[in-house]
């Protein structure tokens, strides 16, 4: 149901952009967002968008960085990755929202999809 895609290798400093297409019937009036997972650690929360777009939320290690947004005609969401550090480098999952607003909960996501693998050099 949800196919994220932009994954890549960039130097630091660098810029990627992912995409995550949810199928038709899916998501259009549920929140969307990304949560990223380095192997051996927990899974953590980076952006979530309310199913309209006006309300964003964003975890502290990204802000400013990452902007999250979505096409509701396309049923997709973005996530605009700029200044990547190293420690940015892990697997981003795209979620859909049990909700219409998530926040910064991970719990408030009630599927994932496979993921894409962000990888940045130092």
């Amino acid at each position: 149901q949800l196919q994220a895609s932009g994954g890549g290798l960039v130097q630091t400093g660098g810029s990627l952009r992912l995409s995550c297409a949810a199928s038709r019937r899916t998501g259009s009036n549920n929140a969307m967002g990304w949560s990223r997972q380095v192997p051996g650690k927990e899974r953590e929360f980076v952006a979530s968008i309310s199913w309209n777009g006006g309300l964003t939320s964003y975890a502290d290690s990204v802000k400013g960085r990452f902007a999250i947004s979505r096409d509701r005609a396309k049923n997709t969401v973005y996530l605009q990755m700029n200044s990547l550090k190293a420690e940015d480098t892990a697997v981003y999952y795209c979620g859909l929202g049990i909700t219409s607003i998530v926040g910064r909960n991970l719990s408030g996501f009630r599927s994932w999809g496979q993921g894409t693998l962000v990888t940045v050099s130092s």
